[in-house]
């Protein structure tokens, strides 16, 4: 069978190692999703498939063994999994329309997790409608707290969750609890004055150790989500890097704006002879310059008061 093969990886299937198969990504935005999906891929994998589904590492499900000539069928069966994730679909029936920027990744976040700081999948889900589908090939991770279980310092936008810790000192007994988490399990911004609690708000992380382990609620999360945005973090052969800090106490929308934002400064300056026109955000900025990737990714945000945004950012990394 004569096979586009661009084509083919555009419709988030894989050219695979065996000849005339390939393999379905089904994409899941947070890794999150209703159990009743999980027959539906099931029935593919078992009636087009090898009957093996493989989870992989961004939290998606990939189907391998299925023949190039049953593609569309198994885009028709995708069908109601894509409209139950309600991911964005120029032309329902047809499975995926792009597959270059990947599956939003996510921990499990504070539905479960009492060291999360907000939902990460609602947030990944709104990130999702936000800028898929496109052909850029653009990573994103959320996590709910600075214990950062979803790696995303990896990504080219990682958000990690953060909470502005308020103090009621009415309630407190001095006990210490707090300062002594905040010692132990996080960076000390928490320090005991007269048998009163005093926090440092510029080392402060907003993890909420002291919340989770104060006895009598003299520590509560603030009503507000805040978030720490980290960019341009990769893996890969030539140069992977951990990212870094962009903004510290940014807020929902304003992450999204730079989110979309960058979509725009990457159209203006991709360089698509690349391998596979897919140049890394990273590379670009590398090539452009940090200022002019900032002006581009600040373009009409307006964030929070109290938000911190690094005059500049310098990557390490390996180098090859």
């Amino acid at each position: 069978m004569d096979v586009n093969t661009k084509k083919l990886k555009k419709n988030a299937f894989r050219v695979t190692k065996e000849r005339g198969l390939t393999a379905s990504r089904v994409r899941v935005p947070g890794g999150h999703l209703d159990a009743k999906y999980l027959s539906m891929i099931q029935e593919i994998a078992e009636t087009y498939g090898d009957g093996s589904v493989h989870m992989t590492v961004r939290q998606g499900f990939e189907i391998p063994g299925i023949r190039y000539e049953d593609m569309d069928k198994v885009n028709e069966l995708l069908q109601p999994i894509i409209e139950g994730l309600k991911i964005n679909q120029p032309e329902p029936g047809k499975g995926y329309s792009s597959s270059g920027t990947r599956n939003i990744s996510a921990c499990v976040g504070n539905k479960v997790c009492p060291y999360a700081c907000y939902d990460t999948s609602e947030f990944a889900f709104k990130i999702e409608k936000a800028i898929f589908p496109d052909d850029l090939h653009v990573k994103v991770a959320l996590t709910g707290c600075p214990n950062d279980c979803a790696k995303v310092r990896m990504h080219d936008f990682g958000i990690m969750g953060m909470t502005e810790p308020q103090y009621r000192a009415e309630r407190c007994v001095s006990c210490g609890a707090c300062e002594k988490a905040c010692k132990r399990k996080s960076v000390g911004a928490l320090s005991m004055v007269n048998y009163r609690i005093q926090r440092n708000h510029e080392k402060c992380i907003g993890c909420g150790e002291c919340v989770i382990q104060c006895p009598t609620r003299a520590w509560v999360r603030s009503d507000k989500k805040y978030y720490r945005l980290t960019l341009l973090g990769r893996t890969g052969k030539k140069n992977p890097r951990l990212g870094e800090d962009f903004i510290k106490w940014a807020d929902e929308e304003s992450i999204l704006k730079i989110i979309t934002n960058t979509y725009d400064y990457v159209r203006e300056y991709i360089d698509l002879s690349a391998p596979g026109g897919k140049e890394h955000i990273g590379y670009i900025v590398d090539r452009t310059g940090f200022e002019e990737f900032k002006k581009w990714a600040l373009r009409g945000v307006v964030l929070p008061e109290i938000a911190e945004v690094s005059e500049r950012i310098y990557w390490g990394g390996v180098k090859y």
